[in-house]
């Protein structure tokens, strides 16, 4: 193990739990609302009216409900589009709260993350596994001939379609594996994986996102920084479950574990 990788490693992990229990981070998620559920506009302990027009969502408040829209307090009714940065400039505001706008396969929500939610008051950090070598591979990226998409379970139930662009070939523990992965717009590859520690010994499945491959494929599959899904800090994220083919048969005994909390 170089000093370099392993400084490196905790480093990434030390980021890792700065931003999970920031003020707006995922331990701070308590609602994701559909607007197809709520036809009247009416989000759950949100104040305003939430409803579509066309290409975007129209919000109506009066003074007493206590919205801030880019910043300032806010009255009448403003057009919204989808919130696209980090969650703490999201146009919308209620106090400390952020109510980002977001749409999934054309249907639109309103998150509400609220720094002072239950759950970010439990958190007492990740349980991870010490940096290992022996978990870090070089691999190699080929595309499909044309982007796929599979239809998958996600987390609160539903099926959605996840894409994917090309296959992640690998040797760890001995064992010659693939993944399905996405590429992400900056190239970065995305990976949702489970293996046989999932649901005993780490959360049901996990996210791996491998650096954006050299012009002949190259990468590095690092299992140390194998991340939790949004889903694991709260229940109302929507990620997707691993697509066939995406299970291991080898127990990946790396990388984020666990979710610690008062009580657990």
């Amino acid at each position: 193990m170089t000093s370099d990788a392993a400084d490196e490693w905790r480093q990434w992990h030390e980021h890792r739990r700065e931003t999970v229990s920031g003020p707006h981070g995922p331990l701070a998620l308590t609602g994701t609302h559909w607007l197809e559920d709520h036809p009247d506009g009416q989000l759950p302990d949100i104040p305003g009216v939430w409803v579509l027009d066309g290409d975007a969502m129209v919000l109506t408040a009066t003074a007493s409900d206590g919205l801030t829209v880019d910043g300032r307090p806010f009255t009448g009714s403003v057009r919204l589009g989808a919130d696209t940065g980090p969650v703490g400039t999201a146009r919308v505001g209620l106090g400390e709260r952020r109510l980002p706008v977001l749409i999934r396969e054309g249907l639109w929500c309103v998150r509400d993350y609220d720094p002072g939610s239950a759950a970010r008051r439990a958190f007492r950090g990740v349980e991870v596994t010490p940096y290992d070598p022996r978990w870090s591979v070089p691999g190699r990226f080929t595309p499909y001939d044309a982007p796929r998409t599979v239809r998958v379970d996600a987390a609160d139930g539903v099926e959605r379609g996840l894409g994917l662009a090309g296959e992640l070939a690998f040797r760890v523990g001995g064992l010659e594996a693939t993944l399905q992965v996405a590429v992400q717009g900056d190239g970065e590859l995305w990976a949702v994986f489970a293996d046989s520690t999932s649901g005993d010994g780490s959360y049901r499945f996990r996210f791996l996102f491998p650096a954006a491959p050299d012009a002949e494929g190259r990468t590095t599959v690092d299992f140390n920084r194998a991340m939790l899904p949004p889903c694991a800090f709260a229940e109302h994220f929507i990620c997707p479950f691993p697509p066939p083919g995406n299970t291991l048969g080898l127990a990946v005994e790396a990388g984020e574990r666990t979710l610690r909390q008062v009580g657990r």
